[in-house]
């Protein structure tokens, strides 16, 4: 089910000496700083079997990103995200001492971005070729070993993803979307909605719940706000002093400060589901807000991945901690169909074009904004869009 052969012809998979048609990529070349994020012209690639070939409309930026390009999967790490992101070379190198941290080695160079709303331009001999011209979303969590297993491959870690004019895909990942949306807003989506909402679906939240949302004007934090609410659920959002109105006006039922004290605001067994992708020094307290048999589900760590756990609060509690990264088998289908019944909607920081990369990374890294900044590529010339029909 890999799409791609991340592991072999790595030092010629980018190579334009002969002559064939390109597009413009932004191609990482190693753990480092943004000097390792370099926008060229790439060769297109090709469907093969079982694959889609997809114009980026454009791509959403996420901590995953940032993570991969620093080292922060590196078990050698043990600070925020946010302390390496803007390291230069040799100290981020040092961080991840050669250690992708997560499946394997990271495949450098290889072309970034989890994100893609794009269009379906061609596809391998053996792919319905109906989808061609629709606007459509990509899964980027692949689970390669089947539903029964969780191994899981993502676009964008373990082989190529959407920081380019194009991007092919396993067509099972392919996902059609029918909306006034426009691409940038859709580009907000699979990321982060796909993680809050397997998230959701694995801790069980209904209706009535109590749900308690850390970093909730994020990505993942608004789209779990959103998300929790179309439940039923009654939500209480941990965000900064200054983003508090913006998470209120997402339907946020209770807003906290990011530095006040979560067990005074609360109150001790007062929550249902904790859904943290912060972590960091608030973890303890977390698990005092909780009730009874409550769950705590997490999918990240922006704070920091090194937690202090008092054992007690856990099995006197009878409390359930979920880790979430292999998306189950109904999460994006439940989410393309939210979109287009009009129960979500996005939350789009801002667009920029492909090139502007570093400064769009930076400006995520500052933290000072509201939902999601998305990238938008060049628009493919005629040229392009031949060699890829012909």
């Amino acid at each position: 089910m890999k799409t791609i052969d991340t592991t072999s012809s790595l030092k010629n998979r980018f190579d334009t000496t002969d002559c064939q048609v390109t597009m413009k990529a932004v191609v990482t070349t190693g753990n480092g700083g943004y000097e390792k994020l370099d926008y060229r012209d790439v060769p297109i690639p090709k469907p093969g079997a079982n694959e889609m070939l997809l114009q980026v409309l454009a791509a959403g930026v996420n901590n995953t990103e940032i993570n991969t390009r620093v080292g922060w999967y590196s078990s050698a790490v043990s600070s925020g995200t946010n302390a390496l992101s803007g390291m230069d070379d040799e100290k981020t190198s040092a961080q991840a001492k050669g250690d992708g941290g997560w499946n394997k080695a990271t495949p450098f160079p290889f072309i970034q971005g989890t994100d893609c709303c794009g269009k379906v331009v061609a596809t391998g001999p053996d792919v319905d070729s109906a989808h061609i011209g629709k606007r459509v979303l990509i899964r980027p969590c692949i689970r390669s070993q089947g539903w029964d297993s969780l191994e899981n491959i993502w676009m964008a870690s373990d082989f190529d993803g959407a920081f380019a004019q194009f991007v092919k895909i396993s067509a099972s990942e392919v996902f059609p979307v029918n909306c006034n949306w426009s691409d940038a807003e859709l580009g907000t989506i699979p990321c982060a909605y796909g993680t809050s909402e397997n998230m959701i679906h694995r801790a069980g939240v209904t209706k009535g719940d109590h749900v308690l949302v850390a970093g909730a004007s994020g990505g993942v934090g608004s789209a779990t706000l959103q998300l929790a609410k179309r439940r039923g659920a009654r939500v209480t959002a941990i965000a900064g002093q200054a983003k508090i109105q913006a998470v209120q006006a997402m339907g946020a039922d209770h807003v906290i400060a990011r530095d006040h004290d979560i067990v005074a605001s609360l109150g001790e067994n007062t929550v249902d589901v904790v859904v943290d992708n912060v972590a960091g020094n608030h973890f303890g307290a977390m698990l005092k807000v909780m009730k009874r048999g409550a769950r705590y589900v997490s999918s990240g760590a922006i704070a920091g991945p090194m937690v202090t756990l008092d054992m007690r609060d856990l099995y006197l509690k009878d409390l359930s901690l979920i880790g979430c990264t292999a998306w189950d088998a109904p999460v994006f289908s439940n989410v393309i169909s939210y979109i287009e019944k009009g129960e979500i909607r996005p939350v789009l920081a801002d667009a920029y074009p492909l090139a502007e990369i570093v400064t769009v990374q930076k400006r995520f890294s500052q933290k000072k904004y509201v939902g999601k900044f998305v990238l938008i590529p060049p628009d493919i010339s005629d040229t392009q869009l031949a060699a890829v029909t012909r």
